[in-house]
């Protein structure tokens, strides 16, 4: 008797439930949400495969694989599927991020056939606000503007060789960082205050959908650091986003970063869940 495969990839035809299930928790998926509304499923669009864990012929629970490796809804058996799928095609992701009880579960999974990683995170904060800011906006933040990506650009190079521990640069020299950067800003994504072309403090929203948003790359100039900086200009970005992008604001921080979280706890920001990463 044949069996249909507990996964498969997942197509426009799919779009539903697929959306039943990102829609379970809109601040946790956001990521998956955002590149789903945006271009549907097809993975040539979509730049990634989505996978379907199959159960009695119903789908409940995804995985989205691309440069990062992101479950959804997965359980012990979703995981184990999915870790099959992963481990049969080789390794194609820098990074296996998401809800930390699916991440870890996924990752004890692959660990022994992929190695060990160039950084593990096992504890990152999920944190969201929906209420309006507690402190007040810095004035002096405001959306980047097209002429000044020359200005920002460094700025993000600097947050995320800080932040990831390698240089964006790597490999092709930074243009398809430059694009990614130079794209958010065209999207109305990237805030920062700016002080005779010097980069002051800065954010993005690097996904997001009707019900929320998701803050990267937060940096302040390490000369300026511990003036407080960041909790004015948190504040300015949660309530642009609230006003223009969606209700909801969220962000994951690791947890050793001590003064980030507690910067965020002032603006409003509470912990909803956690997440974890894993980085090749």
């Amino acid at each position: 008797m044949l069996r249909s495969s507990p996964v498969r990839v997942l197509d426009d035809r799919d779009l539903a439930v697929v959306r039943e299930l990102l829609d379970r928790d809109p601040v946790a998926n956001v990521f998956v949400s955002a590149r789903v509304e945006s271009v549907g499923l097809d993975p040539w669009r979509l730049g990634a495969e989505l996978w379907g864990h199959v159960t009695d012929g119903t789908i409940d629970a995804l995985c989205y694989a691309g440069a990062n490796l992101v479950p959804v809804g997965a359980g012990g058996d979703a995981c184990r599927v999915f870790a099959d799928k992963a481990r049969r095609q080789g390794r194609r992701c820098s990074s296996i991020v998401g809800p930390a009880d699916q991440v870890g579960m996924l990752w004890s999974l692959l660990e022994p056939s992929w190695g060990a990683p160039r950084d593990l995170r096992a504890h990152q904060p999920l944190m969201a606000i929906s209420d309006p800011p507690k402190l007040p906006a810095d004035p002096l933040v405001r959306r980047v503007r097209p002429d000044e990506l020359s200005i920002l650009y460094p700025a993000c190079v600097a947050m995320f060789t800080e932040e990831v521990g390698i240089s964006p640069t790597n490999g092709d020299g930074g243009s398809l960082y430059r694009a990614r950067v130079g794209e958010l800003i065209g999207q109305g994504r990237a805030f920062a205050r700016i002080e005779q072309g010097r980069v002051i403090f800065k954010a993005e929203i690097g996904a997001a959908t009707a019900e929320a948003c998701q803050i990267q790359g937060v940096w302040v100039d390490p000369e300026l650091r511990g003036r407080g900086l960041a909790n004015g200009g948190m504040a300015a970005v949660v309530a642009l986003a609230q006003a223009e992008v969606a209700p909801v604001v969220s962000l994951y921080v690791n947890h050793y970063n001590t003064a980030a979280r507690a910067a965020y706890k002032r603006v409003g920001f509470a912990e909803v869940g956690s997440f974890m990463s894993v980085l090749f």
